[in-house]
């Protein structure tokens, strides 16, 4: 079972009900689905769909996935790419159990069912250049072109093709394809490569083989050793599936394993593609996979997103056989329905600007008593420092304010939360005319925040007094991309050059010196909060995972 609950569809999808169906027709027993990633990359927020539609169905009706690493172009995998995988799908809160297995598991068997495929006439070796045999490829509306080596005999297929595995050819100059129909209106089924000459060491078969199975040619018949009886894709997988069919029929599988397609996830502000992520971190536009910008697992989970939150997206999602656009709006709704009722409060101010109470005696402090959580009295309360000096937001204070500000102005009145009723008496500002500090009064009466004499305030502000303060660095991040939609053919021109703020000098309550990495917090009228994977008592270091909805940059909006 997982860690986390298993999410449930409100009501059935059409991949729920054919599962269903098999089930109840007695076509098959129990289901097994599996989880293909290549692990050449880290995952993202897309294949977090997957990964809940695969390990969910096995979970809700009693069957199993498998996690299995398509492991078939070693140019391009790295150790790296699989713990990380392995991690995030145990982050998201599902186990593989003892079912994790490789595509090269299988090259011994796929092999030799390619050398059947030969003999059986349904395979040749192409000595065509790669740039001929994309020519003679065609187009979607015009066939493609019998290769000129088509026709080569069986005898001399096979031994070109074990020269091919015993290093008698180089990259590119021989492939081993299906014999099939360069005229279909598929282009996948106009003679795919099966087998290329790849010069790299494999990290689990090392120096063996120097030929390597396509995806196409790995996936179908990987699904039918493990007896995966659905094996789901996304939509782009569809114009395959004639050819995944054709592989069944062709060689003699221990099982038939049935292909269905869903739509994938797309996000507004998001760029999903691998070769645009790669990009961005091998160019250095982010800091590395898990940049709290980028949409990867890694960078979720750094940003302080709970795995719960996107099981919970995933299945607002749902799952459907239309692409369609998602409102990145829905995932920050998902990560604050979570956070709400869970997170601990604490205040911390981001922008700080000094408050000087005149009338609270000098050296004195006080111990005010604060609620960890609103909604939840099982979660205690903390002690808060109150003395002469405290630091405010600087946005909580205008000189000069229009109607419906209502936080602290010269003259006005506001609620310091938690502690005591607070008026502005002065601003004293610096040689350049920046207001740097307020000398204010408090009223001793008001102590818990209310008044005796029953007069109200309209605005409560955090605050944290200045002595005690922690200092830390607070890294506020946006999108990635300024556009909703941003080109994957021009993404560099459509970057946010503001998807990250980073201020230093923030002052928090001393308490969250020891945050750990990951633990979610809010921040009072700020927004939900973690500490970094950087973050030490000596230099903490808080990333903001979703901000609060803002009353006044609304009303500024409005008007």
């Amino acid at each position: 079972m997982s860690s986390v609950e298993t999410v449930k569809e409100a009501g059935k999808d059409f991949i729920r009900e054919i599962v269903e169906n098999d089930l109840k027709s007695g076509k098959h027993t129990t289901i097994v689905t599996r989880f293909p990633p290549e692990p050449n990359g880290y995952l993202h927020i897309g294949h977090a769909k997957s990964i809940c539609l695969n390990f969910g169905l096995a979970e809700e009706y009693g069957g199993r996935c498998n996690l299995r690493f398509d492991d078939t172009n070693p140019a391009k995998e790295e150790q790296e790419y699989i713990d990380a995988i392995e991690r995030d799908v145990r982050w998201l809160g599902f186990d593989w159990a003892n079912h994790l297995h490789h595509a090269s598991d299988y090259f011994d068997q796929l092999y030799a069912w390619a050398e059947i495929l030969i003999v059986n006439g349904n395979a040749y070796v192409d000595d065509q250049s790669p740039d001929e045999m994309r020519l003679n490829r065609g187009t979607l509306t015009e066939p493609g072109r019998n290769s000129p080596f088509r026709d080569r005999s069986v005898e001399e297929n096979l031994a070109l093709f074990r020269g091919m595995r015993d290093g008698q050819a180089k990259p590119g100059e021989r492939v081993l394809r299906a014999k099939i129909d360069m005229t279909s209106g598929n282009i996948n089924l106009r003679d795919p490569t099966l087998y290329r000459i790849v010069e790299a060491s494999h990290p689990r078969t090392g120096d063996k083989w120097r030929i390597y199975p396509s995806y196409d040619f790995a996936h179908g018949q990987s699904d039918a050793l493990e007896g995966v009886t659905h094996s789901i894709c996304t939509l782009e997988f569809e114009d395959h599936r004639p050819l995944y069919e054709w592989f069944l029929d062709h060689l003699p599988v221990p099982a038939r394993p049935r292909q269905y397609e869903f739509a994938r996830l797309n996000l507004t502000y998001t760029l999903l593609s691998k070769r645009i992520l790669n990009r961005l971190v091998h160019e250095k536009i982010v800091d590395g996979w898990d940049d709290p910008r980028m949409p990867t697992l890694a960078a979720l989970r750094r940003k302080g997103v709970p795995p719960q939150a996107i099981r919970d997206f995933i299945k607002r999602v749902g799952v459907a056989k239309a692409n369609s656009i998602v409102d990145y709006g829905m995932l920050d709704f998902a990560i604050r329905e979570y956070l709400n009722p869970r997170a601990e409060r604490r205040m911390a101010v981001l922008r700080p600007l000094k408050v000087v109470i005149e009338n609270f005696p000098e050296g004195h402090f006080e111990e005010i008593e604060a609620v960890n959580h609103p909604d939840d009295p099982a979660a205690g309360t903390r002690k808060l420092r109150f003395g002469r000096e405290l630091y405010i937001e600087s946005d909580d204070f205008m000189e000069s304010p229009p109607k419906k500000f209502f936080r602290l102005s010269p003259g006005a009145e506001v609620r310091l939360r938690y502690a005591y009723f607070l008026t502005c008496r002065e601003a004293i500002k610096d040689a350049s005319g920046e207001v740097v500090e307020l000398r204010c009064t408090y009223d001793p009466a008001t102590r818990g925040g209310n008044a005796p004499d029953g007069r109200k305030v309209k605005a409560t502000l955090h605050w944290v007094e200045a002595s005690g303060a922690l200092d830390a660095e607070v890294r506020l991040y946006e999108h990635l991309f300024a556009k909703p939609d941003p080109s994957a053919s021009d993404f560099e021109a459509d970057l946010n050059p503001n998807s990250l703020t980073v201020l230093k000098g923030c002052k928090l309550e001393p308490s969250l010196a020891d945050s750990a990495a990951g633990v979610s917090m809010q921040f009072e009228r700020q927004g939900y909060f973690c500490a970094d994977v950087d973050s030490t008592p000596e230099r903490p270091v808080f990333n903001r995972t979703v901000g609060l909805r803002d009353t006044w940059a609304k009303a500024q909006a409005a008007g």
